[in-house]
């Protein structure tokens, strides 16, 4: 039967889906060394990865047999798409999968910010002050905007939710058709820097591309409101982590929650350049990972790679 390499990892049951038809090789730290995954893809009809596995052109050619790439997320920056077009081979994200929770890790990053610092005052009520005075600048909904860079599934998914919280929202995206049903119910930006120039909080949910690649830099992040918030769950790359921190410690930002970083896992360089910083929020490429995106997504990726290989055997 043909093989199925698993390189991270995926919920249990859509695995238990897989080997009911073909052989599986699971080994979620795989990878973490190219080498032993290149050999395990010798003989394969296809691989499933998330966002660590690079599928790069060296390891397409060594991989003959391979017909499918299924991908646990949606992200692409991490598989060589013209060497998997020209090898004929499928390219499968779970689009939409894991979109509902994207959307609450915005909106809750986001209310949490807000409302800081009034809810990072545990230590002190801890050892018996009440800092009342100090923790009550905190910041409604009512009357706020967020933006969203990149209008896709997710990001329209995170605009319902962040509507019906009671934000406004405005969106910016050169790939969706003006004459999309999203528009209806969110602004559309003529620029960028429109956009991030009246935005309470804006929130990244486009591609990490060349194009995008240092998109929030500087001089974005100096014509962003004072006291705006920055949420990115999209992809390190897109926003200059240096930059990010000078604003966020001049007090330009009022906070800032980053899910992806340039370097994952988060290198001592980056460490520091947060370090001491009291209004942000760091954590380790989950937005979109919950037990219920998990489940959908590993599901919905089990059976795109399940359809490709039925059909390259038919």
């Amino acid at each position: 039967m043909p093989k199925i390499v698993i390189s991270e990892f995926m919920d249990d049951a859509a695995i238990a889906t897989l080997r009911a038809h073909h052989d599986v090789h699971l080994d979620e730290s795989l990878c973490e060394r190219p080498g032993e995954l290149a050999a395990a893809l010798t003989d394969a009809a296809a691989i499933i990865v998330r966002n660590r596995t690079q599928v790069t052109a060296d390891l397409i050619a060594g991989a003959a047999n391979l017909k499918a790439v299924g991908r646990l997320g949606v992200g692409l920056d991490n598989i060589d798409l013209a060497a998997c077009k020209a090898g004929g081979i499928a390219v499968l994200p779970a689009v939409g999968a894991n979109a509902a929770s994207v959307a609450e890790y915005v909106l809750c990053t986001a209310m949490l910010l807000l409302r800081t610092p009034a809810l990072f005052g545990t230590a002190d009520l801890v050892a018996g002050k009440w800092p009342r005075a100090a923790l009550s600048r905190g910041r409604e909904i009512a009357g706020k905007t967020v933006a969203l860079i990149g209008f896709g599934s997710i990001g329209q998914t995170t605009g319902d939710l962040a509507r019906a919280a009671g934000f406004a929202t405005i969106a910016h995206d050169d790939y969706l058709d003006a004459d999309h049903p999203a528009w209806k119910t969110t602004a559309r930006a003529n620029s960028l820097d429109e956009m991030l120039s009246t935005a309470d909080v804006v929130s990244l949910h486009c591609p990490l591309t060349e194009a995008t690649r240092g998109l929030i830099g500087a001089q974005q992040l100096a014509v962003m409101k004072s006291g705006a918030i920055l949420i990115n769950t999209a992809r390190g790359g897109i926003v200059d982590e240096a930059a990010l921190a000078d604003a966020l410690r001049s007090g330009h930002l009022g906070g800032a929650a980053i899910d992806v970083f340039a370097n994952e896992p988060v290198d001592k360089a980056t460490g520091e350049l947060f370090a001491g910083l009291d209004n942000i929020i760091l954590t380790p490429h989950v937005a979109g990972v919950t037990i219920e995106s998990n489940e959908r997504i590993s599901s919905m990726t089990a059976e795109n790679v399940l359809r490709v290989l039925k059909e390259a055997n038919s």
